[in-house]
């Protein structure tokens, strides 16, 4: 098993969940909140970590949304409190981890938890008194495992980003054994999730080679693996490879995304239909690659080399195939996205902080020949 020290702790490997007591010792907490979904709470992962914890008395919140909504934050926060838990142990995909981010901030810090988005200048007022967060994802797409953010909807319908250090969870178990179950096109969705942050940290200016070799690290892995994931769910090294090409794209968080995310983060708010995030970047990322190449053409290069692009294929139009042979949809209007409320995600584009880490400078007429390139 590798134990990882890059801004958290990471215990990585098939049967890393069997640890799982021990970590929760190690950080002094003696009543988690195990948040999770639905779905999940009824399925032998779940079982299994109660019965993992039956010394802990481990209290159960299993009502996250398919994106974390402000509510259901409030309501979490509300049994923490009521069971006089002292520490959270995530379990699912991003939805769950944000969720419990949004509650481990909310537990020890006064509301509303608006005034805490990034880009309302929130940033400074996440102090250390976060409760501690294990991190235990069952999907391989999100990073929010080892990530800096949550991203939580509003009542209002806002889909805002939530920065600290501080949210960072205290460990991240990833045991590539929790992903065996996962059907092929949840399989294919993250693992494009996965892609996505990597080529996009990438592609960041902010200036950070460490997390370079990581990302296109990442991409390479991802690439290599997804579609082999999806195909065999039971293949287990790529399993393993995609629950690390998850984890770098998390790891490299801290160049900043782009594009792809902030028009993906506007329609994961909208309630009408539900918008799978990594669904949604996979279907966003071939127009922002095109809109971008001239801003950073050495680095499409390294990438198409990584990523094992053919000689006379473009990076987006490898992209476009990749999503075909994953059967993941081929625009926005096959998600059901309508051209009426475009106009409101490219105002939400434009205000969500990850415009500021695209390669190329954005603004609104740019957004708008984004959105209806993806739409169609």
């Amino acid at each position: 098993m590798a134990t990882i020290q890059y801004l958290t702790r990471i215990e990585f490997d098939y049967g890393a969940i069997k640890t799982l007591a021990s970590l929760l010792s190690s950080l002094g907490i003696s009543k988690p909140l195990l948040v999770t979904d639905p779905f999940l709470s009824k399925t032998a992962i779940v079982g299994d970590i109660q019965e993992l914890l039956s010394q802990f008395n481990p209290i159960l919140f299993a009502k996250t949304p398919q994106n974390p909504t402000e509510e259901a934050v409030e309501e979490a926060v509300q049994v923490y409190l009521a069971e006089k838990c002292d520490g959270i142990i995530a379990i699912g995909g991003g939805s769950s981890i944000d969720l419990a981010k949004g509650v481990a901030l909310l537990a020890t810090h006064p509301g509303p938890i608006e005034q805490y988005a990034v880009i309302l200048g929130g940033l400074e007022k996440i102090s250390a008194k976060v409760v501690p967060v294990i991190a235990v994802p069952t999907t391989a797409g999100t990073g929010s495992e080892v990530g800096r953010a949550a991203l939580i909807s509003l009542r209002d319908g806002r889909k805002l980003g939530f920065i600290s250090p501080h949210l960072i969870p205290k460990i991240a178990l990833c045991d590539p054994e929790l992903t065996l179950g996962l059907p092929p096109s949840l399989t294919a969705a993250t693992g494009m999730d996965a892609l996505t942050h990597c080529i996009e940290t990438y592609l960041s200016p902010r200036v950070n080679p460490p997390a370079d070799a990581i990302a296109i690290d990442g991409a390479k892995r991802a690439t290599a693996w997804v579609e082999i994931a999806s195909k065999d769910g039971s293949n287990r090294e790529a399993r393993w490879n995609m629950m690390m090409a998850s984890l770098q794209g998390g790891l490299t968080f801290q160049k900043g995304l782009g594009a792809v995310h902030s028009m993906s983060h506007p329609l994961g708010g909208i309630k009408s239909p539900v918008l799978h995030h990594g669904t949604l970047n996979a279907v966003i990322l071939p127009a922002v690659l095109r809109f971008n190449e001239s801003y950073c053409t050495e680095k499409f290069a390294e990438l198409k080399i990584a990523m094992g692009v053919p000689n006379g294929t473009s990076l987006d139009r490898f992209i476009e195939n990749l999503n075909q042979k994953l059967n993941l949809p081929k625009s926005l209007s096959a998600m059901g996205v309508t051209r009426e409320i475009i106009p409101a995600m490219v105002e939400g584009a434009l205000k969500d902080h990850s415009s500021a880490s695209n390669p190329r400078p954005l603004n609104k007429k740019d957004f708008e020949m984004l959105f209806e390139e993806a739409l169609n």
